[in-house]
């Protein structure tokens, strides 16, 4: 394993980063997409009307109303690219136009059968497929609860033991990992695994922690999330770090803040825990930036993905870069945000010459929609998101406006 210190002076010209700069933010939405996040984003910023609009659309589909179209037309284009890697093309296409990676993810929740579980092993093995050797998929990721019950995984998260029925459907979802990592490594596409639950992520860390051992000696193939809204998290990524040094192998980190905040609270409050997260939203982001100079600090054995949407985080990335004298496109530093928000910060990062991505979710909307409920109800809990949001989009509404005046404007 390479032990020398990748950091380099950057090659790309220096260009201060505004993103105020709403043309640049919005140039992939023609006026139609716009006003539907517009409205969406309105929307979203009535937290009375999200909890209704869940429970209404769980409800119809349970009982067969055909809403589908509905869904697909709506929130469903603003956060996801299709139902399936096909259909998801256009949109790869069209990002990597503006130098913005995809991270093609199958986002099917709430399954419990072998078929299932093996459908989905079968998606991220063609995900791999497609994305090797090409920029606009630069890697992926996977819930391990898609592989396996997740009532299974909590019991091997707090040590239960296993029956004999157990212990075989644990080494048939090893299997199903394996494979996917073997072919990961093959292809040199790496594989990002997202965080969950507390109550599942202790094993889940530990899974990680093995498979990087395991694939991670020449390249980070294998790499994890660390959710910062976690008072723990801290402790956690010096032990990791610590312990890959020591052994020898290669780390891949993806830092967020989190989101599960209401069901952690809620669960910690009635077993009566202490809560996992953070005592407030000043502490979370100063582990954040602190995550992020500790793995910029270590950059000759780790991979980071700054999964955030804020842009103080965004800008303290960046003047940690420059002070460690990191290039802007340096391969073990990546931004990403999720597909359908942020898009002001996305776009002009990519503009400026930064590794960035989008997380795009596919799949079918029927299957999607825990994924799509959880982003509309954690828009309508972060502070200032739909505000801002709102504020570029007419701004860039405005700006169009008045383009169209001026001669030969559009």
């Amino acid at each position: 394993m390479a032990n020398n210190n990748l950091a380099s002076e950057p090659t790309v010209k220096e260009k201060k980063i505004f993103f105020g700069n709403t043309e640049n933010a919005f140039k992939t939405k023609n006026n139609k997409a716009l006003r539907r996040s517009l409205f969406l984003f309105k929307l979203m910023g009535n937290p009375a009307l999200v909890k209704l609009f869940s429970k209404l659309t769980l409800f119809a589909i349970k009982i067969g109303l055909p809403i589908k179209p509905l869904i697909k037309s709506t929130i469903y284009q603003q956060f996801c690219a299709g139902e399936s890697i096909e259909e998801s093309q256009a949109t790869i296409n069209n990002l990597v136009k503006s130098k913005v990676g995809s991270i093609l993810d199958y986002s099917v929740e709430g399954k419990d059968s072998i078929a299932d579980f093996d459908r989905t092993k079968n998606e991220v093995l063609r995900i791999i497929d497609i994305a090797k050797g090409n920029p606009a998929i630069p890697y992926t990721s996977i819930k391990l609860t898609g592989i396996l019950r997740g009532d299974l995984l909590e019991k091997i998260n707090f040590q239960t033991r296993l029956d004999a029925k157990e212990e075989a459907e644990y080494d048939e979802f090893c299997n199903r990992l394996d494979t996917i990592f073997v072919n990961a490594r093959a292809n040199n596409v790496p594989v990002y695994i997202d965080a969950e639950e507390t109550w599942l992520q202790n094993a889940i860390d530990k899974i990680a922690e093995e498979n990087m051992r395991k694939y991670n000696r020449e390249k980070a193939i294998v790499l994890t999330t660390l959710q910062m809204y976690r008072w723990d998290r801290m402790d956690y990524l010096q032990k990791l770090i610590w312990e890959a040094r020591r052994e020898k192998f290669l780390i891949g980190i993806k830092l967020v803040r989190g989101a599960y905040m209401e069901k952690e609270n809620k669960r910690a409050a009635e077993k009566n825990y202490k809560s996992p997260i953070q005592p407030s939203k000043e502490k979370t982001d100063e582990d954040f930036d602190k995550a992020v100079d500790l793995c910029l600090q270590n950059i000759d054995i780790i991979t980071l993905c700054a999964g955030t949407h804020n842009e103080a985080s965004t800008l303290h990335l960046i003047d940690t870069m420059k002070k460690l004298k990191i290039s802007n496109d340096h391969p073990h530093v990546y931004f990403s945000q999720l597909y359908g928000m942020s898009d002001h910060i996305t776009f002009n990062l990519a503009d400026s010459g930064y590794n960035v991505t989008k997380y795009l979710p596919y799949g079918p909307v029927k299957s999607t929609l825990p994924y799509l409920i959880r982003r509309a109800e954690e828009n309508t809990a972060i502070a200032g998101q739909m505000s801002r949001e709102l504020k570029l989009i007419l701004e860039e509404k405005e700006r169009r406006r008045f383009s169209k005046m001026l001669p030969g404007g559009k």
